[in-house]
Order: structure tokens, then C-alpha cells, then sequence
């Protein structure tokens, strides 16, 4: 399925809600469907810094796409994790250096989250495009 598919079916899913409370129950809800992060990489290396809540993120390259595992202690936050890794992961590094998430603020997401959270989605991403910069300059 290409980014834009995957992005246009998130915003088809959030359309189904009128409230924002329950966006908000559906994107804790859809934690549950993260794949499990290796306990080995819950440590500083894969933290991200700028987030109120903790969370790390891994990726690794596979037959040039770039995958990624991640888990958060706050479970708005891990729903939130869980679109960026749905949309993200099985890429090209180069597809991701240039991707635009536009399901972000199609959904709403980054005008209800509060500023802490804001920064940390804002956070992850640039640590998920850093991964794919460092995977596609290894590439060359």
C-alpha cells in the first residue's frame, strides 16, 4: 500500500468520529495494534528527546526499506507513535526524506494535542526521517 493510501484511509478512519474525545479513545486504541519494541531497545540511545512522555523509536534497513518498532509509556502517545510507524515503516529511505504527512493536520491532530505533545510528535518524526537520512547515506 503506498504512504498516500495508508495516509488517506488514517483520515477516512478519524473521519468516522464528530468528537474529539473520541478520536481520542480511537487513537488509544489503536496502541494496541503497535508492534512490540525489543526490551533491549528501550534505552537512551532510542529515546526521543523533545517529548513529554517517554518514548523510543528503533529502525532498522531491510532489503533497502527502512522498518520501524517503537513504544511509549503514555498511551496517547503511543497511539500517536503507532500512525507515525504504520505510515512510515516499509519505506525507501528516500521516500521518507521527502515524505509529507499530511494525514497530521488532516485529522486534526497537531491543533488538539497539547504543546507538549505538538513537540513531541514533531520530535518523533524528525527522529524517524533522521534514521532514513543515516540509512540512505550509508547506501551510496
Amino acid at each position: 500500500m503506498t504512504q498516500d493510501a495508508i495516509q488517506d484511509a488514517i483520515i477516512e478512519e478519524f473521519a468516522m468520529f464528530d468528537d474529539w474525545l473520541d478520536k481520542y479513545d480511537y487513537l488509544i486504541s489503536l496502541s494496541d495494534s503497535l508492534p512490540a519494541i525489543d526490551d533491549a531497545k528501550r534505552t537512551e540511545k532510542y529515546l526521543i528527546e523533545g517529548c513529554q512522555s517517554r518514548v523510543w523509536v528503533a529502525s532498522e534497513l531491510r532489503d533497502g526499506k527502512v522498518y520501524y518498532t517503537a513504544d511509549s509509556d503514555a498511551i496517547i502517545t503511543k497511539g500517536i507513535i503507532t500512525l507515525l510507524v504504520r505510515v512510515m515503516s516499509g519505506r525507501t529511505p528516500e521516500e521518507l526524506a521527502s515524505i509529507e504527512l499530511y494525514f497530521v493536520d488532516a485529522i486534526g491532530l497537531g491543533e488538539n494535542l497539547s504543546p507538549t505533545r505538538s513537540n513531541g510528535l514533531r520530535a518523533m518524526i524528525a527522529q524517524m526521517k533522521m534514521d532514513a537520512l543515516v540509512y540512505a547515506n550509508t547506501q551510496r
